[in-house]
């Protein structure tokens, strides 16, 4: 007697509501009759295309403004309810195609960042609007996520910056680069700019955050970063000779902006372990799928107690980051104080889990599998993007470590 269960689309979920049902099937049709054929042909699309106005990606973005994921229309909802529906859809999106999933969710991260900075008009204003989120600059990579320098190499210091901002009256005024790696840069109405504050003196320190117009005298973007994977997810860079934006988009200065770059990656680093989970997912689904079909020593080969054994191997991640994920989402949405130990460890191990299950899902596919005629080899480069994304998975590491030092036992 066979012990084969049908699982629900995102596994060993506990029963969801009625309006999540709604959402997750919703998302799911958009990911599987849009997503999916539009993620074929933009990856193999060079870098410039994607993002150009001719682009279907356009048409994709606007489709996907149709699915009721507004922040916005979510504030009525109580902070669990609100992350958990959140966590739902972003899996779906991420399953249809990581890059997509990513150039979508990035056009909310202003509004997002906003809020957490508790400034409502901002998140108003950035309502709608397409948005990027620049943090990273050409000589600061990741250390930019260390705002208090705690992962600094001893008596190390991260350099001169690339980019700063000055707060002169009612005016900031930013000069300065940053890297390539801007998700969403290409086809943002508005930017969620991280960088360093400059004071009267020329002396810079982190840092401010505000919310910029890409549309402002000054600005000025580079081409489009070509890239091993999430294609879909289009990055360059942007420069700024001199914008002048008021006061008022300031979301933090040097006094907040520490407090704010930890509410930040509190935020952002689950988000992007939740589109790994759903990278993963989609991996898993491939290669158990092909096992049923394809046949080698006269039987399909999931007959084969290896394939079996590596299927079982691969379902059991899933299952695991998808758990931790979504308990770190419901933690940090609903704790006094969110924790960047949490959220570090959700982005780290769900995108380690993706690139594992996407690296046996392709030897499942055997030779097929680094065929661009399959899915596997695409899925694979995707994953392999997710360890760099958002930071890089050891400076994470290092940054959620540090707050396991309990400073009360020294």
């Amino acid at each position: 007697m066979s012990g084969y269960v049908q699982l629900p689309l995102s596994g060993l979920e506990p029963p969801l509501s009625e309006m999540e049902r709604a959402v997750q099937d919703n998302v799911h049709r958009y990911a599987v009759e849009v997503m999916r054929p539009l993620a074929a042909v933009l990856d193999k699309m060079p870098a410039d295309k994607v993002p150009a106005p001719d682009s279907p990606l356009w048409g994709a973005l606007a489709r996907a403004g149709d699915l009721g994921l507004s922040i916005m229309a979510m504030l009525e909802l109580p902070p669990a309810d609100r992350a958990r529906l959140l966590f739902i859809a972003t899996e779906e999106l991420a399953w249809g195609d990581g890059g997509i999933a990513g150039a979508i969710l990035v056009n909310n991260f202003p509004v997002m960042y906003s809020l957490l900075a508790g400034n409502m008009a901002m998140a108003t204003y950035c309502e709608g609007k397409l948005g990027c989120w620049g943090i990273t600059e050409p000589d600061h990579g990741s250390d930019m996520l260390d705002a208090t320098g705690v992962i600094a190499a001893p008596n190390g210091a991260y350099g001169k910056p690339n980019c700063t901002a000055r707060i002169v009256g009612d005016k900031v005024i930013i000069n300065g680069q940053k890297a390539a790696w801007v998700s969403g840069a290409m086809t943002a109405q508005v930017c969620a700019l991280f960088c360093h504050y400059q004071d009267d003196k020329g002396g810079v320190r982190p840092g401010v955050a505000v919310i910029v117009p890409l549309d402002l005298p000054g600005v000025s973007r580079g081409k489009p970063l070509d890239k091993l994977g999430l294609r879909g997810l289009n990055q360059g860079e942007l420069y700024f000779d001199n914008v002048e934006v008021p006061v008022s988009h300031l979301l933090a200065g040097p006094d907040k902006y520490a407090e704010l770059a930890y509410h930040m990656l509190c935020e952002a680093n689950p988000h992007v372990a939740t589109v790994a989970v759903g990278l993963a997912r989609a991996a898993f689904e491939h290669a158990w799928e092909y096992a049923h079909r394809r046949k080698q020593g006269g039987v399909p080969i999931i007959h084969h107690q290896n394939v079996r054994f590596r299927l079982f191997d691969m379902f059991r991640k899933v299952e695991a980051a998808r758990a931790l994920t979504r308990r770190v989402v419901e933690y940090n949405a609903t704790a006094t104080r969110p924790s960047m130990l949490a959220s570090t460890s959700a982005k780290v191990t769900a995108t380690q889990t993706a690139f594992e299950v996407a690296s046996d899902a392709l030897q499942i596919f055997g030779g097929n599998g680094v065929s661009r005629e399959y899915p596997m080899e695409k899925l694979f480069r995707d994953a392999r993007a997710m360890l760099i994304a958002d930071g890089n998975n050891e400076v994470l590491a290092l940054k959620g470590g540090a707050d396991l030092v309990n400073p009360d036992w020294l």
